[in-house]
């Protein structure tokens, strides 16, 4: 009998224990139980919202150099960046740096990436110099044959952004690293190559050099437009004229400056050289694959209103206005507005002066065509 009420002795005092515990827990301010002044607390009854999750790292967290080099040197450098044969180093560059000659003539010519120059050869003067991916990407075409491109045996890698997918090419290479296929997946710094000079032009050992480029595609129907007007067309979609160089160390030096901007915040820091009403059949491809660039509901048919950069990549889109559709009449395009400074030597010619108004240039209807299929 006395056991029995000991039991129930010992028993009523862990009641009394856990209840204790209870409202000291209850009472106790603690980190975990304090309201978050900046949270709404749901009401009773209501389910608890799933916190969001953070935005993916995008492709250039990790962005490096082409070379392995840690950051873009100095073009003022010697011995960085590789001239043409006339040895001016901006020749190099992207942009209108070089001349061509048509005729008697002797023109501005547009370098639509930057040649970066050997560092290491071997006893031969080859250079040993190793090809790197800048960002992380996946191969999207692969060029094994030397002799049916200008750009030799090229690479490119396409990146995730959120305007859209940005290319990377690689060019000149005197070979692929084992491995590289198309669809495969590559991170920032991995090795795509070796350095070379390979081109359907001769390019002395002496000049080997890396040819890079970053940019957008015109248009992912390139094959059917080049099939068209019975052009040759061997690379799909990574043919050299569907893809849309901007400079690439001015995005370098913007993501050095702000490691968070990505290739869609710096679109929207190239001047425009130029605007123009379009018609337009069907709404583009292109504001299509990167609808961040376009204001404003799709135009299916009419006109619209495009700002392009010095190559003629389209900066933005809308739609054009009663009054700006009537200044095409019975023209394809008209040239509404242009910045000469930023347009500078117009190497690329996608458009040019004549008889005092601004129209197409010799590039002009490639473009627009590409643009508008």
């Amino acid at each position: 009998m006395m056991a029995k009420k000991i039991l129930r002795s010992r028993k009523f005092g862990w009641i009394l224990f856990f209840a204790a515990a209870a409202a000291i827990v209850a009472w106790n301010p603690g980190a975990d139980s304090t309201p978050d002044p900046g949270r709404t607390e749901p009401a009773p009854g209501t389910a608890t919202p799933a916190p969001r999750p953070s935005p993916p790292p995008t492709a250039w967290a990790r962005m490096g150099y082409p070379t392995g080099q840690e950051d873009p040197p100095d073009p003022r450098l010697p011995g960085v960046y590789q001239p043409t044969a006339a040895g001016n180093v901006e020749s190099a560059l992207y942009g209108s740096v070089r001349t061509t000659r048509q005729g008697r003539k002797l023109l501005p010519s547009f370098h639509k990436g930057i040649d970066i120059a050997a560092r290491s050869r071997d006893r031969r003067n080859r250079p040993l110099d190793t090809i790197h991916a800048v960002a992380d990407g996946t191969v999207a075409y692969i060029n094994r044959v030397a002799g049916n491109s200008s750009y030799g045996l090229y690479l490119v890698l396409l990146h995730d952004d959120p305007l859209g997918e940005v290319y990377t090419l690689y060019s000149h290479l005197a070979s692929f690293a084992p491995g590289r296929e198309k669809g495969g997946r590559v991170s920032a710094g991995e090795v795509l190559g070796v350095m070379g000079t390979t081109a359907t032009y001769r390019i002395p050992l002496s000049r080997a050099h890396l040819h890079f480029e970053i940019g957008l595609a015109a248009n992912s129907r390139f094959g059917n437009w080049a099939h068209s007007r019975k052009i040759r067309n061997d690379h799909g979609d990574y043919n050299g004229w569907n893809l849309m160089p901007i400079d690439p160390l001015e995005f370098f030096r913007a993501r050095a400056e702000n490691p968070g901007r990505d290739f869609a915040g710096h679109l929207q820091s190239i001047p425009a050289a130029f605007e123009a009403v379009v018609r337009v059949e069907k709404f583009p491809d292109f504001f299509r694959r990167y609808p961040a660039l376009w204001a404003g509901e799709p135009v299916q048919k009419g006109a619209i209103v495009i700002a392009c950069c010095q190559y003629g990549i389209p900066l933005r889109g809308r739609a054009a206005g009663d009054d700006e559709s009537e200044l095409l009449g019975d023209d394809p395009i008209r040239i509404t507005s242009v910045n000469t400074e930023v347009l500078g030597r117009n190497g690329r010619r996608v458009i040019a002066r004549k008889n005092q108004r601004w129209t197409l240039g010799s590039n002009g209807r490639n473009w627009l065509s590409l643009l508008t299929y």
